[in-house]
């Protein structure tokens, strides 16, 4: 198993996941390297969503798999946007892109107080063997904030501009990348992903 296919295109998440996998001699590449195109995510939940991925990129290349699931559940959108964080306005027919996401999940919470206005990120890694792995490796990361009113900090992606951590004091755009990554839902994950790979891999 010292290659595996990432069922994702995304650069940050290769060079994370590559970093934390290099210890292990095990190399990650990108499912679109293989000519592997995205899964189509018809789960109703990011374990669902994870595991498609997963399977589709091992069936694709005959190798080992990883995939995540991941976006910002909000409290008083019951649950939204959820597996949907990534195209949350789009498929309200809006435009795509995270600009255009937060502006419309701002759109939905105006009005809600602060109190009620809580929000965590979640994600759920899954690794299949093979295509048809009985028992996926499942691990996952929560990381607990609320939505703000407006943006503040330019760093990270997705959600993180009005993203607020209380304990930090800051939103997830203006937290230094190093510790993001470690206090993060993928960090998270990945932590706790690590020592079942690490049994896994010694049997």
């Amino acid at each position: 198993m010292s290659q595996w296919v990432l069922a994702s295109g995304n650069a940050g998440k290769l060079a994370e996941f590559s970093r934390l996998l290099e210890p292990l001699s095990i190399t990650v590449r990108p499912q679109g390297e293989f000519g592997v195109s995205d899964a189509d995510e018809t789960g109703l939940s990011f374990i669902e969503n994870a595991i498609l991925k997963a399977r589709h990129a091992a069936a694709a290349t005959g190798l080992p798999a990883l995939a995540d699931d991941s976006g910002v559940v909000v409290d008083a959108l019951n649950g939204e946007p959820g597996i949907y964080s990534a195209r949350f306005s789009a498929r309200a027919g809006g435009e795509s892109g995270d600009s255009a996401n937060i502006d419309y999940l701002l759109e939905r919470l105006a009005g809600v107080p602060e109190p009620d206005r809580g929000a965590h990120y979640y994600c759920l890694l899954a690794f299949v063997r093979h295509a048809t792995d009985p028992t996926p490796l499942i691990a996952e990361g929560r990381w607990d904030g609320r939505i703000l009113t407006e943006r503040v900090g330019t760093g990270g992606f997705g959600y993180d501009p009005v993203f607020y951590l209380p304990d930090q004091n800051c939103t997830a755009a203006q937290l230094e990348s190093t510790l993001k990554n470690r206090l993060s839902h993928r960090g998270q994950a990945m932590a706790a992903f690590m020592p079942r790979l690490q049994a896994l891999l010694a049997q």
